[in-house]
């Protein structure tokens, strides 16, 4: 019997929904801040109504009251006492005036590929191995090495459905042969808009134009000088991150060290690249260590995009490691300052709970006017440790929803819609499909601070209409930048939410 052939057009678009993130604490909804908190006032009250009497408990009144407060009261997502260990790193940087940077000139010998940036990427170092110009970000703390690769596609929502369909599925199988391997820490994928200097237009029309023709060489020259200042490009870099401690045995068969790293990295590199390919990107090249000084320095510097085009013999901005960072940083509660720009860093407390087309980003990541990073940073989990989460979450909504019903309480949607998620997660694993954590981080840059506001407020009315949450974050911009607008695929702060891949 044979079916009827469908058309392109005739495929449904993909469509995907997102889980319910979770904000179960870890006892009855509480926080391990506010179970310390809640324990602690228990344990005074105790001590006070024995040793004083109920009087001597009543006149401590106030402190119940402001103990209270700081476990009920929430702000921006956060209890007020989970707020407190944030402000108070925030108002300790202030005091010792950690939230300056400067670079200052050193007379002793600086390390040979030190990228000097500031705050907890400080120690990190850009290698490149014997025979090969690709570089690859050494963390000696975290015991990762990280490879950078430069990325292109096709404009995703100009593809038919059918393409977008395969392309999606693709790169989920993708993600899924990264988790297996059990050695990859993290997965970073950035896309950015940069400034456009112009530089390689215009080193295309110097070598194909010819200006010299009547009118219309004058006319082309003028389009060419007056046009690209004006384009903002975009920029996408895959950013690898392998773990050398989970990694060890085969380092140690490749020889051991950073050279074994280095071999063990390119063949994790040559396969990931392939499974790229499957999923319609095209990975262009892995960068250089002054390439991936650039692309720091840029995201740093916006305007020193042009001077380090013009200063390059291939039109890449390419730049010394030891300047990577920037020349000054100043840290401000919902914003980050740094040589040439604004900046303030979201991150994405919710995704899509709802069915919606999977280029949902769209709106975000084309945003007529504005600068931004947007960094998708994937965590792969290994099978025992999914299913020991599985099964923790699970017990703590059964245990919730048994004390309400002793309680004589209702029973709560929110609770049904996780345990059901959580199910449908344990069924995925238990299918063979790989466990990731998912982080999202959106960077919003421009020249000036009012600039800056009216950026953020258009992000973040496309952000609504895309179906995301974004949650600004505050008292923690320079780690959240760093994680955001840098292509290091570092995971240091912010929460993650669970997708199967």
């Amino acid at each position: 019997m044979e079916r009827p052939l469908l058309s392109q057009h005739s495929v449904p678009p993909l469509i995907v929904k997102f889980p319910h993130r979770s904000r179960r604490g870890i006892l009855l909804g509480l926080s391990l801040p506010q179970l310390v908190l809640v324990s602690c006032t228990l344990a005074l009250l105790l001590m006070t109504v024995v040793s004083t009497g109920l009087l001597g408990a009543i006149a401590l009144t106030p402190l119940w009251a402001a103990s209270g407060a700081l476990v009920a009261i929430r702000r921006h997502g956060r209890s007020l006492v989970d707020w407190a260990p944030i402000v108070a790193r925030y108002v300790l940087r202030r005091c010792t005036v950690q939230t300056l940077w400067l670079a200052r000139p050193v007379s002793r010998p600086r390390q040979d590929g030190l990228l000097h940036l500031p705050g907890t990427a400080a120690s990190l170092r850009v290698v490149t191995p014997a025979g090969t110009q690709a570089a690859a970000v050494h963390d000696p703390h975290r015991q990762t090495l990280t490879a950078i690769a430069r990325v292109t596609s096709r404009a995703f929502a100009l593809l038919d459905p059918a393409t977008q369909n395969h392309n999606a599925n693709s790169w989920g199988r993708a993600l899924a042969g990264i988790a297996r391997t059990g050695h990859i820490a993290t997965v970073q994928v950035l896309e950015r808009t940069v400034p456009d200097s112009g530089n390689t237009l215009t080193r295309h029309w110097t070598q194909n134009g010819q200006p010299q023709t009547p009118i219309a060489g004058h006319i082309y020259s003028d389009l060419v000088a007056s046009a690209g200042p004006a384009a903002a490009p975009h920029e996408t870099y895959l950013a690898i991150s392998l773990d050398l401690k989970a990694a060890r045995r085969l380092i140690a068969q490749a020889g051991g060290g950073l050279p074994g790293a280095f071999t063990v990295m390119e063949q994790t590199t040559a396969s990931i690249a392939q499974a790229a390919r499957t999923a319609g990107l095209q990975v262009t090249g892995w960068l250089t260590s002054r390439e991936i000084a650039a692309v720091i320095r840029t995201a740093y510097d916006p305007k020193a995009l042009a001077a380090l085009q013009q200063w390059s013999e291939t039109g890449r901005a390419e730049a010394d490691p030891a300047a990577a960072g920037p020349v000054v940083q100043f840290e401000e509660y919902d914003r980050l300052a740094t040589d040439s720009a604004r900046h303030a860093t979201y991150w994405v407390e919710n995704w899509p709970r709802t069915e919606i087309g999977a280029g949902f980003l769209h709106g975000i990541m084309f945003t007529a006017g504005v600068r931004r990073s947007l960094s998708l940073i994937y965590m792969p989990q290994g099978f025992e440790s999914a299913l020991r989460d599985v099964q923790r979450k699970k017990s703590a909504i059964i245990a919730d929803a048994n004390e309400r019903a002793r309680r004589g309480q209702v029973d709560s949607e929110a609770d049904s819609v996780e345990y059901a998620d959580v199910k449908q997660r344990e069924r995925q694993l238990i299918a063979g499909h790989a466990d990731v954590a998912l982080t999202g981080l959106v960077t919003v840059t421009a020249e000036t601070d009012a600039l800056l506001d009216a950026a953020c407020a258009q992000i973040e009315t496309h952000a609504v209409t895309s179906g995301v949450d974004l949650r600004r974050l505050t008292y923690q911009q320079p780690d959240a930048f760093t994680l955001a607008a840098l292509p290091l695929a570092r995971t240091d702060a912010q929460k993650k939410d669970r997708l199967a891949a």
